[in-house]
């Protein structure tokens, strides 16, 4: 008997996935396959083998939330038809936000875990299986699978509308059109709550998470080897009118220094090359390890009051960055999810003083009038956003500066987003996504009148985006002639070279009469990131010839498209 037909009974547990939604997600998806392996399961990304799948899910916009439920109700209909007796298993956002209700809405599920239960894994896995025989036994009846999923969601959007508005805060818009299109299937590697009866879904889901990570936690990473995401707080503060994330994650809680550095170092022996720190707001790190710290500090005004008051051997972002770049090793320190009312000027000192943190920062602004900024909640006002713009490049001379906006909110006049347009072409920003405000229920704005059509709000996406893209080529050009320092990721796709335009603008470059030749002209390239390039969300430099994958080299840029640049090794 092979090991793939033994019983489930004679050999470790099988357990496949499904993970949905951000970096942070992805990080909670990773300690769940590390509790896993060292518990003695079996990680497989073949649905019919697999003993139990678990769909690691995302609820932050109505987009988010369709594909969680498609996820889910597919997952159940490909049981049905291979191995009725596999468990299901919903963990993450939408567990967190239907917690109560998703037991009698998606009856097709066997467990739902909440946040504060990822390194428990394990265990609740082995109880959703146990549960699962049982149903089998108690039910013999057909599956609900083929359910209407556009019902399901129906049911959600109606159970949300009776909730009170979330205390919450942008869990960094990543303004793309992927958002709802996130699934990332684990491939095969070889490496206390309330407990119902039987014939209803386990559930296991706290109502406000207190969990955060250490070092000590199982992880197994899902990223390539050259890079990693590194979780140095969780939850958020911030009182957003359009946000659920707070409702969803907790407080803001951060990680200990001493625990973060420990987890870089090991990540830098292992040969990661790029720590991406992550966090629902990394501005605010540390500022809740102060002594009868208070949670109502989210203003530039509190939060400078607050920052200067504390000790000097206090926990902070800048302490943080500091004893990170002052680890052995080559590698870049890249700084994601920034709240723009967080910034102080020891920031943008310590980022111009720290050689090996990345010339990059994410900072969702979200919009730039006044009117709009006072309507979403965000604490800052136009004016404030310009003057830290001009701060930031002032302090550290070329660096890049990624930030979303959202057009069409409740109340955005014709005039306010003329401001958005005219700020978008005068800031050039080097980075910049727009997302279309999606009317979420259970937040502030979801209940706000003078909502706007989809038409306007798409029209005037496309508008944002025309904009940026004039923008996006002319920073682009800037790069043509410039050495850079890039990590190779690797040999290119074929798609990526189509996305990225590669062949029309190498096709530029042939002598008169030549013809192209596909094959010929895409077989050597690389695909690298530079430092105004964060993993998955922004642009790439592709490079025509050979070097090293997983570390650093020097190119030179030598023509682009209109977000990736062309070079060649130096």
């Amino acid at each position: 008997m092979t090991d793939k037909s033994k019983p489930a009974s004679a050999r470790p547990v099988r357990v496949g996935m499904i993970s949905l939604g951000c970096a942070k997600n992805l990080v909670d998806a990773e300690i769940m396959l590390g509790s896993l392996l060292k518990s003695g399961a079996e990680i497989t990304n073949d649905p019919a083998a697999a003993d139990a799948v678990i769909v690691n899910t995302c609820s932050f916009i109505d987009a988010a939330q369709e594909e969680s439920v498609d996820a889910i109700l597919d997952s159940a209909a490909v049981r049905e038809a291979n191995h009725r007796g596999q468990a299901l298993i919903v963990s993450g956002c939408l567990s967190q936000r239907f917690r109560e209700e998703l037991p009698k809405l998606l009856p097709e599920v066997d467990a739902f875990m909440g946040i504060d239960q990822v390194a428990q894994v394990g265990e609740l896995v082995k109880e959703a299986m146990a549960r699962r025989r049982e149903k089998l036994n108690l039910q013999r009846s057909t599956s609900n699978a083929q359910r209407s999923k556009k019902k399901v969601q129906a049911q959600l959007a109606d159970l949300d509308k009776t909730k009170p508005s979330a205390h919450a805060d942008d869990e960094s818009l990543r303004g793309k059109d992927a958002f709802g299109k996130t699934k990332t299937v684990l491939s095969r590697v070889t490496e206390h709550a309330t407990r119902n009866t039987p014939s209803t879904p386990l559930l296991d889901v706290t109502a406000r998470p207190i969990y955060i990570p250490d070092y000590e936690t199982p992880r197994f990473r899902l990223t390539p080897r050259q890079f990693a995401y590194v979780k140095i707080a969780e939850g958020c503060n911030h009182p957003c009118s359009f946000c659920i994330i707070p409702r969803m994650r907790g407080s803001h809680r951060s990680r200990t220094q001493a625990d973060i550095v420990a987890e870089a170092k090991a990540l830098i022996k292992d040969g990661v090359k790029e720590l991406n720190l992550i966090s629902q707001d990394s501005t605010y790190y540390g500022l809740d390890l102060r002594k009868n710290h208070s949670r109502a500090i989210s203003s530039p005004e509190k939060f400078r009051a607050a920052a200067s008051s504390l000790p000097a051997d206090a926990t902070t972002l800048c302490s943080l960055l500091r004893e990170l770049n002052a680890l052995k090793g080559d590698f870049w320190i890249r700084l994601l999810y920034t709240h723009p009312a967080h910034w102080t000027d020891e920031l943008i000192r310590t980022i111009g003083e720290c050689p090996k943190v990345a010339r990059y920062v994410d900072m969702p602004l979200q919009h730039i009038h006044d009117d709009m900024l006072a309507r979403m909640r965000r604490e800052t006002s136009g004016q404030y956003i310009r003057d830290l713009i001009a701060r930031i490049r002032a302090g550290v001379p070329g660096i890049a500066l990624r930030t979303t906006f959202i057009v069409g909110f409740p109340g955005e006049t014709a005039a306010a987003f003329d401001t958005l347009l005219d700020f978008i072409r005068e800031t050039k920003f080097e980075r910049l996504g727009i997302f279309s405000y999606s009317q979420e229920d259970g937040t502030i704005a979801g209940k706000m009148t003078s909502q706007l059509s989809d038409k306007v709000k798409q029209r005037r996406r496309e508008l944002a985006m025309a904009a940026q893209h004039e923008v996006a080529r002319a920073v682009s050009e800037s790069f043509v002639g410039r050495t850079l320092k890039v990590l190779i990721e690797g040999s290119a796709r074929e798609q990526q070279l189509q996305q990225a335009k590669v062949l029309s603008w190498e096709h530029g470059l042939l002598r008169e009469g030549e013809t192209p030749n596909s094959k010929l002209q895409t077989q050597n390239f690389l695909v690298a990131r530079g430092e105004a390039d964060a993993p998955d969300i922004d642009g790439r430099v592709y490079v025509r010839g050979k070097l090293p994958v997983g570390g650093f080299a020097r190119v030179r840029v030598i023509g682009h498209t209109d977000y990736d640049l062309m070079a060649e090794p130096v």
